[in-house]
């Protein structure tokens, strides 16, 4: 049976490796709004359209590291190295199909902005976005790798070389410094797009360097490869689809916000960055969990899986209590760091942004819950489950209600409070389906 200190060996660079996203997702925030309260309007709608794109894409490709977890379990190396391989593929392809996507950016962000600059400024971030979300998956490819394999130490450095490198892009790139033109938001999309290509040179060299082939790879046929293509697909596009429609209907209900007022959409922006600095280090958790899961059934340890998944759950709800806690103490320092130097604007901005702070802690806890426990899903293959049950949840429960709260009473902190509700039947859902054990007799490979 796993302990709890091995589950925070494997989990903890994951989580780390979350937050240090997350922090310098909050500075690219931070800087944008420096350059100007348009940018920082614009970058959230146009940020939420892309990742709803690359997603899909990502999800796919992720779901590749989930098999190299289950043979890793199982001892068969060489099948573990070919699921890499696969991946890669997998990856090369969805970057071409990406591109497909490109006209999406004008038409749904001119049809849902506010104004005629905040479409400009977001349609040309979705851009840039889309034209590098190849290097998206292939770092995503070697990142679930390393992973898969336990190696989570190598993913948390890589990780930080290329988030110091996405700061001090931001820098060079919104502001026009050592001799660059001032891109603004331009400047925070290229400098993400060319973090990840850092992240992937560096994770392809060690790789490659570490992993040869072996003569018991070189027999491998192409029935298996196509054996794994299949069964990637199988199970990781649902794994995608849950992206999209966690990703859609969270920017469905940006685009609500949005069309409160200018002030209550760049408070809400500034506090889901916020959020997502907080929540960060739960997904390292859930991509922890689903790890755990694949390589505890790869070596047939099904009662070991079922505790560590709940183990894992406990870990991350200790966490997010203390997190959360921190972040109702210090709120107006942390608020001050997105809020208008005008005072009155200021202050309406603090304002509503410590409600809105509130509201969040009260959904945290069940979306800690759910996102840990869906992990463990993926990692056990029930791909399809996660799939409709957010589905179900989102599109015909918490959208309808925020539509019906815009039209009824449309303020900011009712339309926050929706979310309550989702997460909570969420988290719900995937608890009963985790106890149930359905998973058990799902096998990925």
């Amino acid at each position: 049976m796993p302990s709890y200190f091995q589950i925070i060996k494997l989990v903890l660079p994951l989580a780390l490796g979350m937050v240090n996203n997350a922090v310098m997702q909050f500075i690219d925030r931070a800087f944008l709004a420096r350059e100007s309260m348009t940018s920082l309007e614009s970058v959230m709608p146009s940020s939420m359209l892309s990742l709803i794109v690359l997603c899909f894409f990502q999800g796919v490709v992720a779901y590749s590291g989930t098999y190299v977890a289950n043979f890793h379990g199982a001892g068969d190396v060489p099948m573990e190295r070919l699921s890499r391989r696969v991946g890669i593929l997998i990856a090369v392809v969805s970057g071409i199909l990406t591109l497909a996507f490109l006209p999406m950016g004008e038409i749904v962000l001119r049809a849902f902005s506010l104004g005629g600059e905040v479409a400009d400024k977001g349609i040309a971030y979705f851009e840039i976005c889309i034209l590098g979300g190849i290097f998206l998956y292939l770092q995503m490819a070697e990142q679930t790798f390393f992973t898969g394999l336990g190696k989570t130490r190598v993913v948390f450095v890589v990780c930080l070389i290329g988030n110091l490198a996405n700061i001090f892009l931001d820098w060079v790139f919104i502001f026009g410094k050592l001799g660059f033109p001032k891109f603004g938001i331009e400047g925070a999309a290229l400098a993400t797009v060319s973090s990840l290509a850092i992240q992937w040179v560096i994770l392809l060299s060690l790789s490659c360097r570490h992993f040869r082939s072996s003569p018991e790879e070189k027999k491998l046929r192409l029935r298996d490869t196509w054996s794994l293509l299949k069964g990637m697909l199988r199970f990781g596009i649902p794994a995608g689809g849950y992206n999209i429609l966690n990703l859609s209907s969270f920017t469905i209900f940006v685009f609500f916000a949005g069309r409160v007022g200018h002030l209550e959409a760049a408070v809400s922006n500034a506090c889901f960055a916020v959020n997502y600095l907080l929540f960060a280090p739960i997904e390292g958790f859930a991509l922890g969990a689903q790890t755990l899961v694949a390589q505890l059934k790869g070596s047939r340890r099904i009662k070991a899986a079922r505790r560590a998944g709940l183990m894992t759950v406990v870990l991350s709800i200790a966490f997010t209590t203390i997190m959360l806690a921190f972040t109702l103490i210090f709120y107006r320092p942390i608020l001050e760091c997105f809020a208008p130097a005008e005072i009155a604007q200021k202050n309406a901005f603090i304002t509503l942004g410590r409600t809105l702070l509130w509201l969040m802690a009260a959904w945290q806890i069940f979306e800690v819950l759910d996102t840990v426990l869906c992990g463990a899903l993926k990692g056990a293959g029930d791909t399809k489950f996660v799939l409709w049950w957010m589905l179900f949840v989102s599109f015909i429960v918490w959208i309808p209600t925020v539509a019906v709260v815009s039209i009824v009473k449309n303020e900011m902190p009712l339309l926050w409070a929706t979310m309550i509700i989702s997460v909570a039947l969420l988290a719900a859902g995937s608890l009963t389906r985790w106890l149930a054990s359905s998973w058990v007799r799902i096998r990925i490979a």
